[in-house]
C-alpha cells in the first residue's frame, strides 16, 4: 500500500554526540553525493564533512560550528531524503525548520544538490565569521503539551518590554511548537534567562554556536548571501515547498526570483514559524506520515506539538500522541532505527 508523506528538514543543533558517523552508517552508499559535498569543501579550504562525521570522538568546538554543522546535516538529511522508499511513499510536500529550509530546498528540486551546499555552506559560513548574538529557548506548554494558560502573551510581553531597554536587542525568533526560541544580543538574552523561572533544570536553555536567526540582527548577514548567491541558483520546485510562514510554494507558480528573495531575506531576518509550517502540511496536504529526516530525533517532539496544538485527528496531548504512535505512527522520525524503517522499507 503506496502511504503519502510530507517530508521536515531539521536545523542546526540535529548534529550531536550520538549523530557521529550518522553518514558512515546510513549513507555511505551514496558515494557521489559524499564526494561533492567533500569537493566542495576541499575548494573552500574546509574539512571535508566525511572527515568530520568520522572523527574519533565528538567534539562540540567542532561539529557545533555553523561553518560544519549546516553541511553535516544537510549531508545526513539530504541523504535521508534520497533513502525514503519512493514505491511505498509518495512524497507530497517538503519543509523545514529553519535551516532546514535551505535543506527542503534541495529536497523540493528547487536548489541542485551542488547548489543546495553552495548555499547552506556560504550561510553556514556567514554565520560562524559573524557570529550574531544567540538563542534561547522557553516552553510554553506543560509536561503533557497542553498549552499553560497565558504563557505566549506573557512571554511576548516580557520580549517587547526588555528590548525597550537602552542598548538591547531582543526578538522571537522561531515558533517550535512546544517552545519558543528567542534570539537577541548578550543583554538582552541574559535579561530575559534572568527573568524566566526555571523549569525542569533544563530551561531557559541557551544553545551553543548559534547567532540571532531569525531577527533584524541579521540583516548584514543576509546582504552578504544575497551578494554571494545569485538568483540563477534557484529554479521551480519539483514538490510544493511550504515556508517559514506557512505559505506554499507550488510547482510552477511562483517567480524563482522571489524564492530567491524570500530565502535569503524574510527567512533570515524574519520570525520563523515552524509550528505553522506544520499545520499547514497536515491541513493542506493530508499526508499519512511526516517524515522528519535526521540527524536526531529532537524535532519529532515539536512536530508533535504542532498536531496536538491543532488536536489533528483527536490527538489532545502526549498520551494521546503516544497511543497514536504505538498503533498507527503519523510521526516517522529517521534519526530512530526503529521508526526509519517505516520511510526506508
Amino acid at each position: 500500500m503506496t502511504r503519502t508523506a510530507v517530508v521536515i528538514c531539521p536545523g542546526r543543533g540535529t548534529y550531536n554526540q550520538p549523530e557521529l558517523g550518522y553518514l558512515a552508517r546510513h549513507h555511505a552508499d551514496k558515494t557521489e553525493f559524499l564526494a561533492m559535498l567533500d569537493r566542495f569543501r576541499r575548494k573552500q579550504g574546509q574539512a571535508p564533512i566525511t572527515e568530520l562525521d568520522g572523527a574519533d570522538r565528538y567534539s562540540a568546538s567542532i561539529h557545533t560550528r555553523g561553518d560544519n554543522a549546516s553541511p553535516l546535516i544537510y549531508g545526513c538529511a539530504y541523504g535521508d531524503f534520497l533513502s525514503i522508499d519512493r514505491e511505498s511513499i509518495n512524497i507530497v510536500a517538503v519543509t523545514g525548520n529553519s535551516m532546514g529550509w535551505y535543506i527542503a530546498l534541495a529536497c523540493a528540486g528547487a536548489l541542485s544538490e551542488t547548489d543546495a551546499m553552495a548555499v547552506i555552506n556560504t550561510m553556514g559560513t556567514l554565520m560562524q565569521d559573524n557570529l550574531i548574538g544567540g538563542q534561547l529557548v522557553y516552553p510554553v506548554v506543560d509536561s503533557e503539551w497542553h498549552d499553560i494558560p497565558g504563557q505566549r502573551d506573557r512571554l511576548r510581553t516580557l520580549v517587547e518590554t526588555i528590548a525597550l531597554r537602552e542598548s538591547c536587542a531582543l526578538h522571537i525568533s522561531i515558533d517550535l511548537g512546544g517552545m519558543l526560541v528567542f534570539a537577541g544580543d548578550d543583554v538582552g538574552l541574559d535579561a530575559l534567562a534572568s527573568a524566566l523561572e526555571p523549569v525542569d533544570d533544563r530551561f531557559p536553555m541557551r544553545l551553543k554556536n548559534h547567532a540571532a536567526f531569525h531577527t533584524p540582527l541579521l540583516e548584514a548577514n543576509a546582504q552578504r548571501g544575497q551578494a554571494a548567491l545569485p538568483q540563477t541558483m534557484f529554479r521551480q520546485p519539483r514538490l510544493p515547498l511550504i515556508d517559514g510562514r506557512g505559505s506554499i510554494w507550488y510547482p510552477g507558480a511562483r517567480d524563482p526570483a522571489a524564492l530567491w528573495d524570500y530565502t535569503l531575506g524574510h527567512q533570515v531576518t524574519e520570525p520563523y514559524d515552524f509550528a505553522l509550517a506544520v499545520q499547514v502540511a497536515m491541513r493542506e496536504f493530508a499526508p499519512d506520515y511526516l517524515i522528519v529526516t535526521g540527524p536526531g530525533n529532537t524535532l519529532g517532539g515539536s512536530v508533535a506539538q504542532s498536531l496536538v496544538a491543532i488536536e489533528w485527528q483527536g490527538l489532545t496531548g502526549k498520551a494521546a500522541f503516544g497511543s497514536r504512535q504505538a498503533t498507527d505512527p503519523v510521526v516517522v522520525s529517521m534519526g530512530m532505527d526503529e521508526q526509519r524503517v517505516l520511510a526506508t522499507g
